[in-house]
Protein backbone atom coordinates (compact mmCIF):
# COMPACT_ATOMS: atom_id res chain seq x y z
CA UNK A 1 0.00 0.00 0.00
CA UNK A 2 1.51 3.57 -0.69
CA UNK A 3 2.08 6.37 1.48
CA UNK A 4 -1.11 8.98 1.38
CA UNK A 5 1.40 11.37 3.22
CA UNK A 6 4.74 12.77 1.77
CA UNK A 7 7.94 12.26 3.89
CA UNK A 8 9.53 15.23 5.83
CA UNK A 9 12.81 16.37 4.46
CA UNK A 10 15.52 16.50 7.06
CA UNK A 11 13.07 17.38 9.77
CA UNK A 12 10.99 19.51 7.66
CA UNK A 13 7.47 19.24 6.92
CA UNK A 14 5.98 20.40 3.05
CA UNK A 15 3.16 23.19 4.35
CA UNK A 16 0.30 20.77 2.92
CA UNK A 17 1.07 18.68 5.93
CA UNK A 18 1.25 21.57 8.20
CA UNK A 19 -2.54 21.88 7.20
CA UNK A 20 -3.08 18.63 7.57
CA UNK A 21 -1.91 18.26 10.91
CA UNK A 22 -4.41 21.45 11.91
CA UNK A 23 -7.38 20.07 10.09
CA UNK A 24 -6.51 16.54 12.10
CA UNK A 25 -6.16 18.57 15.57
CA UNK A 26 -9.75 19.81 14.53
CA UNK A 27 -10.83 16.77 13.88
CA UNK A 28 -9.66 14.91 17.06
CA UNK A 29 -11.26 17.84 19.24
CA UNK A 30 -14.66 16.36 17.74
CA UNK A 31 -14.10 13.38 17.91
CA UNK A 32 -17.07 11.43 20.30
CA UNK A 33 -16.18 8.38 22.61
CA UNK A 34 -18.53 6.29 20.75
CA UNK A 35 -17.11 7.59 17.12
CA UNK A 36 -14.67 5.70 15.32
CA UNK A 37 -11.62 7.58 14.90
CA UNK A 38 -12.21 10.31 12.26
CA UNK A 39 -10.39 11.19 9.36
CA UNK A 40 -9.11 13.86 7.30
CA UNK A 41 -8.72 15.00 3.64
CA UNK A 42 -5.32 15.30 2.17
CA UNK A 43 -4.75 15.42 -2.22
CA UNK A 44 -8.10 13.51 -2.48
CA UNK A 45 -7.56 10.80 0.07
CA UNK A 46 -8.89 10.24 3.68
CA UNK A 47 -6.00 9.54 6.03
CA UNK A 48 -6.40 8.92 9.88
CA UNK A 49 -5.82 11.58 12.64
CA UNK A 50 -3.28 9.36 13.94
CA UNK A 51 -1.65 8.54 10.88
CA UNK A 52 -0.94 12.37 10.21
CA UNK A 53 -0.30 12.57 13.77
CA UNK A 54 1.89 9.95 13.58
CA UNK A 55 3.90 11.30 10.04
CA UNK A 56 4.74 14.62 11.77
CA UNK A 57 6.38 12.98 15.20
CA UNK A 58 9.63 13.97 14.04
CA UNK A 59 8.68 17.44 12.23
CA UNK A 60 11.36 19.68 13.68
CA UNK A 61 9.23 22.96 12.06
CA UNK A 62 7.98 25.59 14.72
CA UNK A 63 4.19 24.92 15.82
CA UNK A 64 2.54 28.20 14.87
CA UNK A 65 1.00 29.76 18.10
CA UNK A 66 -2.90 29.25 16.94
CA UNK A 67 -2.11 25.70 15.97
CA UNK A 68 -0.43 25.78 19.78
CA UNK A 69 -3.28 26.88 21.46
CA UNK A 70 -5.48 24.00 19.86
CA UNK A 71 -3.34 21.68 20.99
CA UNK A 72 -2.35 22.87 24.41
CA UNK A 73 -6.02 22.81 25.06
CA UNK A 74 -6.57 19.07 23.45
CA UNK A 75 -3.80 17.87 25.93
CA UNK A 76 -4.42 19.66 29.09
CA UNK A 77 -3.09 17.25 31.75
CA UNK A 78 -0.23 16.36 29.81
CA UNK A 79 0.46 20.28 28.86
CA UNK A 80 3.68 20.50 30.99
CA UNK A 81 5.02 17.68 28.82
CA UNK A 82 5.17 20.37 26.20
CA UNK A 83 8.26 23.29 26.91
CA UNK A 84 7.36 26.86 26.87
CA UNK A 85 9.34 28.15 23.97
CA UNK A 86 10.04 27.02 20.46
CA UNK A 87 7.17 23.66 20.47
CA UNK A 88 7.59 21.48 17.11
CA UNK A 89 5.29 19.57 15.73
CA UNK A 90 7.03 16.67 16.74
CA UNK A 91 6.56 17.83 20.54
CA UNK A 92 2.87 18.14 19.58
CA UNK A 93 2.78 15.27 17.56
CA UNK A 94 3.99 12.78 20.44
CA UNK A 95 1.32 13.51 22.87
CA UNK A 96 -1.69 13.79 20.02
CA UNK A 97 -0.37 9.94 18.36
CA UNK A 98 -0.50 8.67 21.87
CA UNK A 99 -3.65 10.17 22.71
CA UNK A 100 -4.87 8.55 19.72
CA UNK A 101 -3.43 5.08 20.57
CA UNK A 102 -4.73 5.19 24.05
CA UNK A 103 -8.08 5.88 22.68
CA UNK A 104 -8.21 3.02 20.25
CA UNK A 105 -7.43 0.49 22.49
CA UNK A 106 -9.66 1.86 25.44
Amino acid sequence: MPTLLPPLHEGHAPILLHQAFHDALEAYEEWTLEAPEPFVEFEGNVVSVSAVFGRMRSCTDLLPVRTLDIVREIVGHAAPELPEDDVTFAHAALLLRALCVERLKG
